[in-house]
């Protein structure tokens, strides 16, 4: 009778560990997310919030630049970022990952993405194909180059290109806006068939709605094999130790450019990137068993089943 009582309190024990172990601690519920103003991280952010809020995390979003978002990791008021974009962003984090105030995920979120300059493709046909070939038509692009919002590493390329001449480009002015201006400017230019060299960039939908070409012969300026990128996710340096249930799902979300730039396009139309979250995740299940294997709800419970329940309400 005693080995009996002895067996069943050994297994409520490890019953009550194993419910302990699933759980997180309660700091862990309320996840600070840092997003820059950029609609694949908010399409991505989006995707994450939603998840995290039907499986029993609160989230709270803060809008700021690259610099501002690693910061907030540095000081603790931030906990994770979904769209570190290497290597444009490598010169903004790496004071960061030197002084270990950051940490980022060792497998990338997405390994397909691009960033470099483009052109319409009727400006390629025209002759401009490669970073060389700029130079060569400085009055039809009015000497401008259309880049983003100020402090990002695409601007400080372009910008050391100019400062040093590099590919003839001293003389031409970068012109500074946030994405929706620059894609702004780059639209009016398409639709009077006028001339204009910009940032462009894979996921986004750009590469759906206009069409476009991506300039070679960049000599790596803006990373290796014409601006090949990946993106991953940053979190505060001992985020995984502390909350491995929020950890496990950002390291499950990942994504490919096609895919990215279709979840963004309702985003760019002006819907919420939250509703346009959810209605992909009703519409792409297996997304959402591969997101979530492995992940629980915050009091330990079947994350998948919760969600779906979540979602159908």
């Amino acid at each position: 009778m005693k080995r009996f009582i002895r067996h069943i309190s050994c297994g409520v024990l490890m019953l009550s560990s194993s419910a302990l172990m699933a759980a997180e601690p309660a700091a862990c519920q309320n996840v600070r997310m840092g997003v820059v103003n950029w609609t694949d991280v908010i399409a991505t952010s989006a995707v994450a919030e939603v998840l995290l809020k039907n499986i029993g995390y609160e989230v709270k979003q803060t809008s700021a630049a690259q610099q501002i978002v690693f910061g907030g990791m540095r000081d603790g008021r931030l906990d994770v970022f979904l769209g570190y974009w290497k290597p444009a962003m490598d010169k903004n984090i790496a004071p960061f990952i030197a002084a270990n105030q950051v940490k980022v995920f060792e497998k990338p979120s997405m390994n397909d993405a691009q960033a470099t300059l483009a052109v319409p493709d009727y400006v390629a046909a025209g002759g401009l194909k490669t970073f060389a070939d700029i130079a060569k038509f400085k009055d039809k692009l009015g000497g401008k180059i259309y880049g983003i919002e100020p402090g990002t590493g695409a601007n400080s390329t372009i910008k050391a290109m100019i400062d040093s001449n590099q590919f003839g480009l001293g003389g031409f002015q970068l012109v500074e806006s946030g994405e929706a201006g620059m894609l702004a400017a780059v639209s009016r230019a398409i639709k009077r068939n006028e001339w204009v060299v910009f940032v462009g960039w894979a996921p986004h939908p750009m590469n759906i709605n206009m069409k476009i070409a991506y300039l070679s012969g960049s000599d790596d300026v803006f990373g290796p094999n014409e601006g090949a990128a990946t993106v991953s996710v940053v979190t505060a340096p001992d985020y995984a130790q502390r909350c491995p249930n929020v950890s496990r799902l950002l390291s499950n979300l990942t994504f490919n450019a096609a895919q990215e730039s279709q979840l963004m396009v309702p985003i760019m139309d002006r819907k919420a990137p939250d509703d346009v979250a959810r209605q992909w995740l009703r519409d792409h299940p297996e997304d959402v068993q591969r997101w979530l294997a492995g992940v629980t709800t915050f009091d330990g419970k079947d994350a998948a089943k919760t969600l779906q329940l979540s979602l159908n309400q």
